[in-house]
């Protein structure tokens, strides 16, 4: 039987203006330890280093997740959809909520230098000895698994991971809306009243009413344009580069046995790679600033300026490259070393790439797809019936960055070989 608080509870939100909290295991799960962690991760990792408003935490996103998730099952239980399992409302509302609770400090960034998924992460937090994992235990004995294989994208009914994680769910029209806001920028409003009104319970997934198909789109375009204009910012991912390196010179000075002159649990696990979840609990962007801090005054120089670079905003320099090749790169290399550079620490070539909708092939999961309902009850996939959607599909724009410290390099400009040089003076 569902339970209801004895008083609503609300949480007074600049995206959706009131994220309502009715079930007493929602409001148990915020209330815990692992997911009061996620006010002290940043949303969008180092892009407050780029766009200064962008200060958001994972548990304001995770917030959001849920109350739009909330709000999609509560159309569908007012429009008395046969097609909608009143039974799974609150696995879904969980695992909306949840779905993030595995991100570390810098979210994406640490998961490169590590090579860990916050996903894996989640599941381990949630179906392990926590205080999140005692509140799904007393709901019911397997009800962390359940919650677990939804963000697993492994539950047995299709149409709840639809909500949670799919090319239209609730995860991302949350951070469309929240990370435009909070980056100053247009490109994320989208018409989220409208879509919502617009989805079904659908033959056991999520599809959209055919007339909401430009609200779609509209979503489509808005998450391109926020790709390259915010999340692949070049700035940014300057900032990143430079995170990843500081990870790896103190990984590699750990395996050197280093001594160093500040270090703090858990962050030798973090760097041999043997976290318990406990101590992957204590990770967060606190603790990770604190160690840059003081690694500022440690005697390795590479971990020293790399610290002093991230702390204080002193990034790379970037040049576009058209095109660029393997034996380019290893000339570059050498150059840098003759002349006296680390091109370990010293260069980087990014390359973004996104594709922002996966266009319809016949033999591919529908997974994957967004599919629109006609009059006539038929479903037709987005791509075939949008010239919007494919003309942005499959595309993968995008150009090379060449990063590189820029005192370091004017320095030494004049001994690059000829052919190099331009790709540095400026």
């Amino acid at each position: 039987m569902e339970q209801r608080l004895t008083e609503e509870k609300v949480f007074k939100d600049p995206v959706h203006n009131y994220i309502h909290v009715q079930d007493p295991i929602i409001w148990q799960l915020i209330n815990t330890p692992e997911f009061q962690r996620l006010r002290r991760i940043r949303q969008l990792g180092t892009s407050f280093l780029t766009f200064h408003g962008a200060e958001h935490s994972r548990f304001s996103h995770s917030l959001g997740v849920y109350e739009i998730t909330r709000k999609i099952i509560s159309q569908f239980e007012r429009s008395h959809y046969s097609d909608w399992p009143k039974e799974e409302k609150t696995v879904a509302l969980c695992a909306a909520l949840l779905h993030d609770l595995g991100h570390g400090p810098f979210s994406h960034s640490i998961e490169e230098a590590f090579d860990m998924n916050h996903e894996d992460w989640t599941c381990k937090i949630i179906t392990g000895d926590t205080e999140v994992g005692a509140i799904l235990r007393r709901y019911a004995p397997d009800f962390p698994e359940k919650v677990a294989s939804v963000i697993q994208k492994t539950y047995e009914k299709p149409i709840v991971v639809n909500l949670v994680t799919s090319p239209l769910d609730a995860d991302r029209m949350d951070y469309l809306l929240r990370d435009a806001y909070f980056t100053g920028v247009n490109y994320g409003t989208i018409d989220l009243d409208r879509i919502l009104r617009m989805l079904r319970p659908y033959h056991g997934r999520i599809v959209v009413k055919e007339s909401g198909m430009h609200a779609v789109e509209d979503y489509l375009m808005s998450r391109y344009q926020m790709y390259w204009q915010i999340y692949f910012h070049p700035v940014t991912r300057s900032s990143e580069i430079i995170l990843r390196q500081i990870f790896k010179r103190a990984k590699s000075l750990i395996q050197q046995d280093f001594q160093f002159r500040f270090m703090i649990d858990p962050l030798p696990q973090l760097f041999n790679g043997d976290l318990s979840v406990d101590e992957y609990l204590q990770l967060d962007e606190a603790l990770i600033q604190t160690a840059f801090m003081q690694w500022r005054k440690e005697d390795d120089a590479v971990l020293s300026e790399l610290c002093e670079r991230f702390i204080d905003r002193k990034l790379y320099k970037y040049v576009e490259i058209e095109q660029i090749d393997v034996n380019m790169i290893e000339e570059i290399r050498e150059a840098f070393t003759l002349a006296g550079l680390n091109p370990e620490y010293d260069l980087e070539i990014d390359f973004p790439t996104d594709n922002p909708y996966d266009v319809f092939r016949p033999d591919e999961s529908t997974d994957k797809q967004i599919l629109l309902l006609d009059r006539q009850d038929k479903l037709h996939e987005l791509s075939e019936v949008s010239d919007i959607v494919r003309s942005i599909s499959g595309l993968h724009r995008g150009k090379h960055h060449l990063y590189y410290p820029q005192n370091k390099v004017d320095a030494i400009v004049h001994e690059l070989p000829s052919h190099i040089r331009p790709y540095f003076s400026h």
